[in-house]
């Protein structure tokens, strides 16, 4: 089992940046694939970005060219720069492995709100 600890959101303007960060409670090397996913009020929980161990990285099109997922093994951390916000990308953000549907997935953490609005 393992544990995470999402941060970094906030109200943006806009057009902001924001970085997000996912602390795991322990190493993610053995989980293959890391994804940050969102969810909006009345809406169903979203996958926007995904990377491997490899270093494959994909992306939602909703997010693609404004946000960057990647990951610090050492640190067992994953994060996502957002930049470029837009109204639309307001939500409660959470980490998780990826791959798998997501009503499969256990242990979520308390997300973090991202608020883009002026």
């Amino acid at each position: 089992q393992v544990q995470f600890v999402e941060s970094g959101g906030g109200l943006v303007q806009p057009g902001g940046s924001l970085r997000l960060s996912c602390a795991a409670s322990r190493s993610i090397l053995s989980i293959y694939n890391m994804g940050w996913y969102r969810q909006a009020p009345g809406k169903e929980r979203e996958l926007v970005a995904a990377t491997t161990r490899g270093g494959i990285l994909n992306y939602a099109a909703s997010v693609k060219g404004r946000f960057t997922i990647s990951r610090d093994s050492a640190r067992n951390t994953v994060y996502l720069d957002m930049n470029n916000l837009k109204p639309e990308d307001t939500a409660v953000y959470y980490c998780n492995s990826a791959g798998a549907p997501i009503t499969t997935l256990r242990d979520w953490g308390q997300g973090t709100q991202v608020t883009v609005s002026s």
